[in-house]
């Protein structure tokens, strides 16, 4: 037998001879980038029409259609595209993502082979390693003298070499470009450099307990999005010192991510918007434009639209003014408008939201007024509340021209069931923050009160000095002013580049609007009693009064300095139970917290419903609410803890003696509801009545 012969390939049968053929078309279809090219398209972003694959796929003139139809066709033939006809959209099979995925394979291995280093870019792609390029990222983004870029560039390239890793990435080029910059002493260029995001493990460990995660697939990634953004922050925003304080628990910064974003709280006069017509320019364009509005109807719908829209340019609040002489106007029919505003209510509850808390908005009634509309208002609300399992709207009684006992049955009901009401004379929000601004304030006053003071970690550095507890108040506080100024610099200028477009647009928010500074002192009484040695007699409580006129002294000296409205406010806030762990942790657990009830710190004033009935002006509870409501220019929150088991008659009670002896409180009483059906019509404590189930939040 001929040599030939012998390395004659065997015959094979007909349907071998057939696979064989395909495989080589098949491998003649992946010679073509441009066909690699359309899977590729296809399979991140199908299914596509002709047009919209030609165009992603840089086929655009007219003389290159003829080619990227001989690209597809070809692919079409080998079942690696298919067509849906009564669809007419391309879309990639299952072969051609196998064939897509070999040839990324063969592509990445013969990158190895070649014995080049290619990088994995974050822009989804593979480029050759550059040390050009390494140089250029530092002038760029670090600000680094260009004989410096090349310094770090030459060791960052050494590196690489010497640990000849198969899998460079450019994530990692970063790393070791940081870690040079550091061992270097250039932290402040390594800042610049800093890549932010999250640990894998973080990540996971966010997909993997969705019970934290009560706003769907949006929560996740505004979640995500807030801790970049809040890291950003400390890192590269707040002067150092600041940042460090927030960090040591000295300080705390609410709602980090959004904090040089949006502000915290808005008073708005809504009968503007709503009368005018809200301009969002080239903002939210799938959104409905509003109109002027002046039916019921248009005027329902267009609250809601504000209330949705409104509630994304604030972190903890909106304040609606202005309800009641627009529905006294252009409302005459109060069934009516009780049916339409629990709809408008129920429809913006579905606003997305930035916080694990929802931006609460708030209706405030002004009480002498129309008490047809008010009431028409109350009961609007009551059935809103009655369908919603946690309201995030809520309503401000400002009792100053008005009687409370007018509308004090119906509130009660109100506050049983688990709605959100609080009782004010002027201008106060529901977290007890004063609108300081009034008097020479547009349509439109804002407030940034995101800065918490931990005066027990004060005092606890203090040696027991109470004037040097006093003077480490004042040194703390002008950094943490100055850091809000230019918080409110970042939040103006941003607003007026679009992000906030109804603030930007409808408000004229630079020229109109008044802007407050305000911060939070937390832990006083535990600073003052349990720390610095003082009884809780009248010589203790007056260095509770020096403390709060130190604070306020120092803001108004240094509003002055800055241009703004400084105040001081005692009100709740999430630093309170974080300021009290931190110093547990450095303390002691018993160190500050021996005689409080609960793991975190003092906030404003408590007062127990079940005896506020004994209480008169001149009950020292009472007396001190009353003087420090007067000291406190930026606010002051007193709740009104009810009993779980208070009747509607108990409720309206308290809510009327509280009113006779305080110019602001809050009910707040425990309501029960089902964590999985959203129950909550009777009253349980162990297992919903309705699905059985025994997943009870407790909602205040």
């Amino acid at each position: 037998m001929e040599l030939d012969e012998e390395l004659e390939e065997p015959k094979r049968s007909g349907i071998l001879q057939s696979t064989s053929k395909r495989v080589r078309m098949i491998f003649s279809v992946m010679a073509s980038p441009n066909r690699i090219d359309i899977l590729r398209i296809l399979n991140s972003k199908g299914p596509l029409t002709y047009s919209e694959l030609k165009s992603l796929a840089g086929f655009k003139s007219k003389k290159e259609s003829g080619k990227f139809a001989y690209h597809l066709r070809k692919l079409l033939r080998q079942s690696l595209v298919a067509l849906n006809k009564s669809e007419r959209r391309y879309t990639i099979t299952n072969l051609g993502k196998l064939v897509l995925s070999l040839a990324r394979q063969i592509e990445e291995r013969s990158i190895i082979e070649s014995g080049k280093m290619y990088v994995r870019t974050s822009h989804e792609s593979i480029e050759e390693f550059s040390s050009h390029k390494i140089i250029q990222s530092l002038v760029r983004e670090g600000s680094l003298p260009l004989e410096l870029a090349q310094k770090i560039t030459e060791e960052v390239e050494n590196r690489i070499y010497k640990y000849q890793t198969t899998y460079l990435t450019g994530a990692l080029i970063r790393e070791m470009v940081n870690s040079v910059l550091l061992e270097h002493g250039h932290e402040e260029y390594r800042n610049k450099l800093a890549r932010l995001g999250l640990p894998v493990y973080d990540v996971q460990e966010m997909l993997t307990n969705l019970d934290n995660v009560d706003n769907g697939a949006e929560g996740l990634l505004f979640n995500t999005g807030q801790k970049v953004f809040a890291e950003h922050l400390l890192t590269n925003v707040l002067p150092k010192d600041v940042a460090d304080s927030h960090l040591s628990g000295d300080m705390h910064i609410s709602n980090p991510g959004i904090w040089s974003m949006i502000p915290d709280t808005i008073f708005v006069n809504v009968k503007e918007l709503i009368e005018d017509g809200v301009i969002l320019g080239g903002k939210y364009l799938d959104v409905s434009r509003i109109t002027s509005s002046k039916s019921i109807d248009d005027i329902a719908s267009s609250l809601s639209i504000i209330i949705s829209l409104l509630s994304k340019e604030a972190s903890q609040e909106i304040v609606l003014d202005g309800l009641i002489p627009l529905f006294t106007k252009h409302s005459k029919n109060i069934p009516e408008l009780e049916q339409k505003l629990t709809d408008a209510f129920a429809t913006a509850s579905t606003t997305s939201k930035y916080n694990r808390k929802s931006t609460n908005v708030s209706i405030r009634l002004q009480l002498g007024s129309d008490l047809k509309i008010v009431n028409a208002i109350i009961n609007a609300y009551k059935n809103y509340t009655k369908i919603t399992p946690i309201p995030k709207i809520g309503l401000i009684v400002d009792f100053d021209k008005g009687k409370v006992t007018d509308v004090s049955e119906a509130l009660a009901e109100i506050i049983s069931i688990g709605g959100k009401v609080m009782f004010a004379k002027g201008e106060v929000s529901s977290y007890g923050i004063t609108n300081g601004t009034t008097k020479n304030s547009g349509p439109l006053a804002i407030t940034l009160q995101s800065v918490s003071i931990n005066l027990p970690r004060l005092a606890f550095e203090s040696n027991k000095d109470e004037t040097y507890f006093r003077a480490r108040l004042a040194l703390l506080m002008k950094p943490a002013l100055s850091s809000m100024a230019l918080r409110k610099k970042d939040i103006s200028d941003l607003t007026r580049r679009g992000l906030n477009p109804i603030l930007a647009k409808n408000t004229q928010y630079m020229q109109r609007s008044s802007v407050s500074l305000i911060v939070n002192l937390v832990g006083l009484k535990e600073s003052v009693f349990n720390i610095l040695g003082f009884q809780d007699n009248k010589e203790g409580r007056d260095i509770l009064n020096k403390v709060i006129e130190t604070a306020v002294d120092v803001a108004t000296k240094k509003g002055k300095e800055l241009g703004d409205t400084v105040a001081i406010s005692m009100i709740e806030t999430e630093g309170s139970s974080r300021f009290a762990n931190l110093d547990g942790e450095k303390y002691g657990k018993n160190s500050a917290l021996n005689s409080m009830d609960s793991d975190s710190y003092s906030q404003g004033i408590v007062l127990n419903a079940s005896e506020i009935g004994d209480y008169t002006s001149k009950t020292e509870i009472i007396s001190e609410c009353n003087k420090l409501s007067k000291l406190l220019n930026g606010g002051l929150l007193v709740r009104l803890d009810i009993d779980q088991n208070a009747t509607q008659a108990d409720i309206k009670k308290s809510i009327e003696k509280a009113a006779e002896l305080t110019s602001s409180f809050k009910p707040v009483k425990k309501v029960a509801l089902c964590g999985e059906c959203g129950f909550k019509d009777e009253h349980f404590v162990d297992k919903c009545p309705k699905c059985k189930s025994s997943y009870v939040i407790w909602n205040s």
